[in-house]
């Protein structure tokens, strides 16, 4: 079983940055997709970022677009996403997702968080003012 693990989340000032990290525990399961989400309180879970691993390819929400950037470590199997320019609206817990179908990230299925199999427990980000 895939276990993915996140990490770097905490406390910024507006303007800030922050790297999250997202740990897969086994390369048994050849995850392909990697996507980044967010959920604020009383907000729907929304997705932010993605990376195929194969080629790579990265797509990102209008919101993440010029300030996220999402990249892989495969030696380390982790992805990042660096997070600069912070805005107190980026304030969320962040999860990343994984899956094995590399397809997912590609067009509009990467946004659909019924897509992704393995999740992990999450990284609170707070952006103050």
């Amino acid at each position: 079983q895939v276990q993915l693990a996140e990490s770097g989340g905490g406390s910024v000032q507006a303007g800030g940055s922050l790297r999250l990290s997202c740990a897969a525990s086994t390369t048994t399961y050849k995850i392909q997709s990697v996507a980044w989400f967010r959920q604020a309180p009383g907000k729907e879970r929304e997705a932010v970022a993605c990376i195929y691993k194969g080629d790579p390819r990265t797509l990102y929400s209008d919101a993440a677009k010029g300030r996220f950037t999402v990249s892989q470590d495969n030696a380390k199997n982790t992805v990042y996403l660096e997070m600069n320019s912070l805005k107190p609206e980026d304030t969320a817990m962040y999860y990343c997702a994984g899956d094995t179908r590399g397809w997912i990230c590609s067009g509009g299925y990467w946004t659909g968080r019924h897509e992704y199999k393995y999740w992990g427990q999450g990284t609170q980000v707070t952006v103050s003012s």
